[in-house]
């Protein structure tokens, strides 16, 4: 008999077993004790040879790094933990948030700007590649904190050598000293500050605690199964909620085993060598791949079912699909099961092709503030266009939907955050009657599954779902004083579903004839010099923030009645190119 029941209720009925735990000790305890001698991570030494690290040895680590990070005076303490996805990150971001206050940092940022996290964050130490290290000492000087202390993963400059940071910390548990093992956490403190923008003008601190990400690793698991047998390929950055949680927490809930990826263009290499069985994705990896896999399918099928830049695999005889199948798997490794996307928006389209192709696409929905995960598709029930059901535990709906019930989601569970670092009033503005308002425009159909449609925010997201938020890129532009005023968005060129940066630009035309000692400015004189502006900012960004485009405004913008810049209606009619 067919149930009435809308399918996110059905899905109640089948979630996967869990065990809770409600703090990072917790997990490695349970790690070592039920996974003791699982190998948790494969690495490779210096020679590019793999070896394995167990749970038990995962734990005996953390707990040696955190009992000599808690003999230097830093328990309770603010400990930032920074550079490329690796062993020694892992160990380090596990010891820093059971010892104190973890403030993970992009490693792409610029120094000015992991300065900037390092003093609001009251940090006193930082744990990383010695190459971002370096990058600071030229910025020594305007670090409050003048008793920092910079541990360096590479042990190849002055810094603290990590290595032996780990050796003493041994030879102390040797010795005695079970400090670390003392150590009480209460899982509702915060333990985890996350930054959303890279400067002091935007910046905003997400305060979590440890029950917030363990609540969202126990309802991932209840929809997603994790194995033993699987190996998680960790490609985006470990420093991001969606790769900590998900890529690096979760399978070490579940047993699994983790990899690193050596980087993006050794993507296909380390799959064959690693063979992984779920790999962790933002939409432009899967596109590029299924490009390739297209390209090759056409490439050997008879010219009969050959389609120029489509896919020929729905029209080809049953025995032909099984052995196209079968390449594509071995080609990935040949255990691939499932890809999980998120970040950005997927083209449903490519789902389904994959999904023809027995590679299972996962798509779902988050935010940092919310450890990340809200809404996912799951082992039992998924549709391509959505992303997906509410995870277990979290609740999600349209608050002041129009008549397409198309409006702003909020969210309330276990897996919210505290509340911005040191800010109240952003935190109230978000965080209202128990519900986190996202900011995210979406509407939710009559089984549960969530779409999403549009943004409330400003935040442009890329392609490969890196965000941007366009405060945080003016607040460079207008510090100069040749500039006026500035407004910045995302805009899509032709042919190019990439979204790029651009700037409208109102200079200070008082600024730039005094800076041409008096002579009145003619038009390719203002550009070439808001050309310099804006290349001396592209200098203090990522890559993927850089502005491509800029138009030289001859009028203000137009404003709102508290003076501040409309960023829709006339101000952007000549971004639209």
């Amino acid at each position: 008999m067919k149930s009435n029941l809308p399918v996110y209720e059905i899905l109640k009925k089948k979630y996967h077993k869990t065990e809770e735990v409600t703090n990072f000790k917790q997990l490695l305890d349970r790690g070592a004790t039920i996974y003791k001698n699982r190998v948790a991570f494969k690495l490779k030494n210096d020679n590019k040879e793999i070896y394995t690290v167990t749970y038990e040895q995962l734990k005996n680590d953390v707990y040696a790094l955190g009992t000599f990070l808690i003999s230097k005076d830093l328990i309770g303490k603010r400990i930032c933990v920074t550079g490329k996805n690796s062993y020694k990150w892992a160990i380090s971001y596990l010891a820093a948030s059971i010892v104190g206050i973890v403030v993970p940092i992009d490693k792409e940022l610029h120094a000015d700007d992991i300065v900037n996290f390092v003093n609001i964050s009251e940090a006193s130490a930082i744990l990383g590649d010695d190459k971002i290290l370096e990058s600071l000492l030229n910025s020594k000087n305007s670090i409050s904190n003048t008793n920092m202390m910079f541990i360096g993963f590479d042990s190849k400059n002055d810094f603290v050598s990590f290595d032996s940071s780990l050796n003493l910390g041994y030879s102390l548990v040797k010795s005695g000293n079970d400090s670390f093992n003392k150590i009480d956490i209460n899982p509702d403190e915060m333990r985890i500050l996350l930054f959303t923008s890279g400067t002091t003008g935007n910046a905003k601190g997400v305060c979590l605690s440890q029950r917030n990400i363990c609540s969202n690793i126990l309802s991932i698991y209840g929809i997603v199964k994790v194995k033993r047998s699987d190996l998680f390929l960790s490609i985006l950055p470990i420093h991001h909620t969606y790769e900590c949680t998900i890529g690096f927490l979760l399978p070490l809930y579940g047993g699994a085993s983790i990899a690193f990826c050596d980087g993006l263009r050794y993507i296909t290499n380390n799959i064959i060598e690693y063979h992984p069985t779920v790999v962790l994705c933002v939409p432009l990896l899967l596109e590029n791949m299924h490009k390739k896999i297209i390209k090759s399918i056409n490439s050997g099928v008879p010219e009969k079912y050959k389609k120029q830049n489509e896919n020929p695999f729905k029209d080809l005889p049953f025995y032909m699909k099984c052995i196209v199948k079968s390449k594509i798997k071995n080609s990935l490794g040949g255990r691939l099961r499932v890809f999980i996307v998120g970040a950005a928006a997927m083209n449903p389209t490519i789902i389904d092709e994959f999904d023809d192709l027995g590679l299972r696409t996962l798509q779902g929905y988050g935010l940092t503030e919310c450890s990340p995960l809200v809404a996912g598709n799951t082992d039992y029930f998924s549709k391509s266009d959505s992303c997906g059901l509410p995870i277990p535990n979290v609740e999600y709906k349209i608050d002041n939907p129009n008549n397409e019930g198309v409006g702003e989601i909020i969210v309330k569970g276990p897996n919210v955050m505290l509340g911005y670092y040191n800010n109240p009033t952003d935190t109230n503005k978000v965080l209202i009657n128990g519900w986190f308002h996202t900011g995210d425009l979406g509407r939710i159909d009559s089984n549960g599954y969530l779409y999403i449609t549009g943004r409330c925010k400003s935040v442009i997201v890329t392609k490969n779902g890196k965000n941007i938020y366009p405060e945080e890129v003016e607040y460079y532009l207008n510090d100069n004083p040749l500039i006026s005023e500035s407004l910045v968005s995302g805009i899509h060129k032709d042919n190019d579903d990439e979204t790029y940066v651009n700037a409208q630009i109102f200079p200070n035309i008082e600024a730039i004839t005094e800076a041409l000692k008096g002579s009145v400015p003619t038009k390719e004189e203002i550009f070439k010099m808001i050309s310099d502006v804006v290349k001396n900012v592209n200098s203090k960004l990522p890559n993927y923030k850089h502005i491509k485009s800029f138009i030289v405004r001859d009028e203000e913008f137009e404003k709102t009645t508290t003076k501040k810049i409309k960023r829709f209606g006339k101000n952007m009619e000549n971004n639209d190119k």
